[in-house]
């Protein structure tokens, strides 16, 4: 059985790595938080920015949200 792309393989690892990196840099990170509580706060903004508004190029510039079968708010 093959499969392209499963848990342990580098192209799972590399995509996981990457996300976790924009975490840091546009969220975690981005700015000094008065607390955790403040910091889980930002999060719905920037799961929304990251989900509808961020373009990526791995996805010919648009958004994952445009990639997804009935995600919310999308049924058909």
């Amino acid at each position: 059985m093959s499969r392209s792309c499963g848990p342990y393989r580098p192209q799972t690892s590399g995509k996981v790595e990457r996300f976790h990196r924009t975490l840091a840099d546009e969220w975690a990170c981005l700015r000094p938080y008065t607390s955790n509580q403040e910091r889980t706060d930002a999060l719905p903004d920037f799961l929304h920015r990251y989900n509808y508004l961020r373009c990526h190029t791995a996805l010919g510039g648009q958004t994952p949200v445009s990639r997804v079968n009935n995600a919310a708010d999308q049924y058909s």
